[in-house]
């Protein structure tokens, strides 16, 4: 019975890894790749308010000072030379909207090679089991007609490049600098711990408002958090007959 169980455990932690391709340049890590006949390979995403994401990127065959040059020349993207080598750079894109990358992450996949050589784009990424890895890859394919899909395959681990810390930003994008304010000072105070080390006029007095506006503040700040728990919980698990 046991084994029986450990067969249906290792199955649902499985992950599918599908293997993706693209040659339009609208996507710098495609073009400046292109471009300069360089490898360009992403290191990590945080997300930014408004639509944007931060691209770390690894540019590996090229001069820093024509990178920057020519990523200047997309208007959706701000370029910071980060820390510069030999034969390349460490830079830091600021990408308006339309990162396929992130896109996959919130459909529920793992991205974890994300590289442009010599003019061709390559995502791999890793689909839990429980995130309906084909559903998940029809929905991108959908959203992003010029990628093609040339390998899929099975494997027991997964390893993803989207960090924790990375989720913590997403959650705390949401929220505007006086609601972090407000939940981190309660937080600190005790406000959440159970019995309570203080009360909300505490903790309001503390930050020199009134306790209306601290109760506000708080239930805006929680109504935000829990709406991006569960509007994603929703849109991964869907719900089943």
């Amino acid at each position: 019975m046991s084994s029986i169980e450990d067969q249906r455990d290792n199955q649902a932690d499985s992950v599918v890894e599908i293997e993706l391709t693209v040659q339009n340049e609208v996507y710098p890590f495609v073009g400046v790749s292109g471009e300069e006949q360089c490898r360009v390979e992403l290191a990590n995403i945080t997300p930014r308010p408004e639509a944007r994401y931060a691209e770390f990127f690894n540019v590996l065959g090229a001069p820093p000072a024509r990178i920057t040059r020519l990523t200047d020349s997309y208007e959706t993207v701000e370029t910071a030379l980060l820390s510069e080598y030999d034969d390349g750079g460490l830079f830091e894109f600021i990408v308006s909207g339309n990162c396929p990358a992130y896109r996959l992450a919130e459909l529920g996949a793992l991205p974890k090679t994300v590289e442009g050589v010599d003019g061709r784009g390559r995502i791999v990424a890793e689909i839990p089991r429980r995130y309906d890895p084909p559903a998940v890859t029809e929905q991108f394919l959908a959203e992003y007609s010029d990628f093609d899909l040339i390998a899929k395959r099975t494997k027991e681990t997964h390893t993803s490049m989207i960090t924790p810390s990375t989720l913590q930003q997403s959650i705390l994008n949401n929220l505007t600098d006086r609601q972090q304010e407000v939940l981190q000072t309660a937080y600190t105070m005790g406000y959440y711990e159970w019995p309570r080390d203080c009360t909300g006029q505490d903790v309001a007095d503390e930050l020199g408002i009134t306790s209306a506006t601290f109760s506000e503040h708080v239930f805006a700040a929680e109504r935000k958090i829990l709406t991006f728990m569960f509007e994603n919980s929703t849109r991964s698990h869907p719900a089943r007959g």
